[in-house]
């Protein structure tokens, strides 16, 4: 008795029939099929289970889509999206943290170090891990689509593919930050000031090494809903953060130094938590293939969605840069670039749930697109920008009721605690365009459309946000408020162009464009009883697409894909 058909017919991309080698048989004793059958009864995440539900998608019927979901399933859904936001957004507050930490310590070495380390963060963040944490956002879409799928090879080639990818860019970023100094004071910045922080840049040259793990690795087990062990690892992690910093920076005496070094080392510690845990519990061991030449090729496809989504992120990012420049251009510099600070510092803390949300809609969507369940994809979408509504109308009102006192954790400067209270309703206002805003771009990222979220931002920001903050600010002499009437017509344009984009999305079709990304590689069961092999599969919608197996079992297996009409290429044996 075999446990799986040789071939599967199905409709491919683009409406053209085509037919899917699923698995080559291996004859499997009674016993063995019985005792299997048992197994994938009791556990969900039996691999042949997987299998057969991964091949029954093949078949190209995707579940229709319905008009109205009951509430059971709408609660189902929220239960699922909070189920992966929920950690994401501790995990994002445990990272904030350890920021916040690194911080303090700069702040109590003195106010040079302090304006010092602070500049070098700005730098490091704007030109390095915003860029790592764009490039990584391309395999977001590929790995949960493939998840959903049931490709369990093309999670763990993208996994490898990223981690080289961002490997790579690595060294023009390291050219830049050994020139910081240079830069710096070429732009006329304090000399002293200067000094401090290329020091503290030097010394976190490390860490792009770090994210150029830690960034993939987190986005990998994301996808497949293991948000939860992210949390606790870096927990872990951001604990021994404060002894570490306490012994490099005050015992040892290291200063400015050993700031950064504890930083590098606490997200060298996440990342080994993060293997230790995967080892543990086997959480890859269906993903993970051998590293070979394969990871060095079809760089082209991930790229195509690593760079719009790096954009895309840089541009917000920088926006927030360009609006504290502007802010020293005002009559009283420092009052307004001080507040300044706090505000971005709010509105971090205010992005924590919005930025895990959007995770965690991503995940979702590009579960059930893999799976060929657009209408469930529309659902988790339509469930995830109501939370987001709701956010934002929280958000609004915490910015309300603690204008007047929110500043005083940050400093008792007068000027300053005025000018925050001014501003802070402001900026709640600002959430109720950037909650949704920020969803709705990750519903863009789980549907493989990073691109176009990249051209709403720098519309949105640049070409919306920036004249109208600078005409509010200098031309109407709004002042600091001015800058922040930018924020808010660049929210309300992004919001209203993303939620255009998602309400008018055509969700069969890209049901249909999953199966192509999701779907470049066969799936592949992790067992002896496959015969894998190397061979080209098909052109689905121009697309050629090769299918590479590992470790052939049984070569006699190779004349029935021959007869199949698929001619073996290289074999890896």
């Amino acid at each position: 008795m075999c446990q799986a058909g040789l071939i599967e017919e199905c409709s491919c991309y683009m409406g053209n029939p085509v037919r899917f080698p699923a698995e080559v048989a291996v004859p499997v004793s009674s016993d063995e099929e019985s005792e299997s059958r048992q197994t994938c009864e009791t556990d969900p995440l039996c691999t042949t289970g997987r299998q057969e539900e991964a091949a029954s998608r093949l078949s190209g019927q995707a579940e229709p889509l319905q008009q109205c979901p009951a509430l059971p399933q709408i609660m189902e859904e929220l239960r699922r999206l909070m189920g992966i936001a929920g950690p994401m957004a501790a995990l994002n507050g445990v990272v904030y943290l350890r920021a916040m930490v690194s911080v303090l310590c700069l702040g109590r070495l003195g106010g040079l170090q302090l304006a010092g380390g602070a500049l070098s963060i700005g730098f490091t963040n704007i030109t390095g891990y915003a860029v790592l944490n764009g490039l990584a956002s391309g395999m977001d879409p590929v790995c949960g689509q493939a998840y959903g799928f049931g490709n369990w090879a093309k999670i763990g080639l993208t996994l490898q593919r990223t981690i080289l990818i961002l490997l790579t860019s690595c060294l023009p970023i390291s050219l830049l930050w050994l020139n910081l100094e240079r830069i710096l004071l070429a732009l006329g910045q304090n000399p002293n000031i200067t000094m401090v922080a290329s020091m503290y840049c030097l010394y976190s040259l490390p860490d792009l090494l770090a994210n150029s793990f830690l960034q993939p690795l987190r986005i990998c087990l994301k996808s497949q809903g293991l948000a939860t062990p992210m949390l606790w690892c870096s927990a872990a992690a951001v604990v021994i953060h404060v002894p570490l910093n306490i012994l490099l920076v005050f015992v040892l005496d290291l200063g400015v130094p050993g700031v950064a070094i504890a930083a590098v080392w606490t997200n060298f510690n996440m990342v080994f938590f993060i293997l230790g845990y995967l080892w543990y519990s086997g959480a890859l061991k269906e993903t993970w293939v051998p590293w070979s030449s394969n990871c060095l090729r079809e760089w082209w496809p991930l790229l195509g969605l690593a760079l719009p989504s790096c954009l895309g992120v840089c541009l917000e990012w920088w926006w927030y840069e360009i609006i504290t420049i502007l802010a020293g251009y005002l009559p009283d510099p420092q009052v307004a670039v001080a507040t300044t600070g706090i505000i971005i510092q709010t509105t971090s803390l205010m992005y924590a749930f919005p930025h895990a949300l959007s995770a965690s809609v991503s995940t979702r969507v590009g579960n059930e697109l893999g799976a060929g369940r657009p209408g469930r994809a529309r659902m988790s979408a339509s469930v995830a920008l109501g939370c987001a509504f709701i956010f934002g109308m929280v958000s609004l009102t915490w910015t309300i009721v603690l204008r007047n006192t929110w500043g005083h954790v940050f400093t008792n400067d007068k000027s300053v605690l005025a000018l925050t209270a001014a501003v802070m309703p402001l900026v709640g206002v600002c959430e109720l365009g950037n909650c949704p805003q920020t969803i709705g771009v990750g519903v863009l990222r789980g549907s493989a459309r990073p691109a176009i979220g990249a051209r709403i931002n720098l519309g949105s920001f640049y070409f919306v946000g920036t004249p109208v903050a600078v005409a509010s600010a200098f031309w109407y002499k709004l002042g600091f408020e001015g800058l922040w009437y930018g924020l808010l017509a660049a929210q309300i344009a992004c919001a209203a162009s993303v939620l255009f984009v998602v309400l008018r999305t055509d969700w069969a079709a890209e049901a249909q464009r999953a199966k192509v990304l999701s779907g470049s590689m066969d799936f592949v069961k992790p067992s002896n009883r496959v015969v894998p092999v190397d061979y080209e599969l098909m052109e689905l919608g121009g697309y050629s697409q090769k299918i590479h197996h590992k470790h052939v079992e049984d070569h006699s297996k190779l004349d029935l894909l021959e007869e199949a009409g698929h001619s073996p290429t290289t074999m890896n044996v």
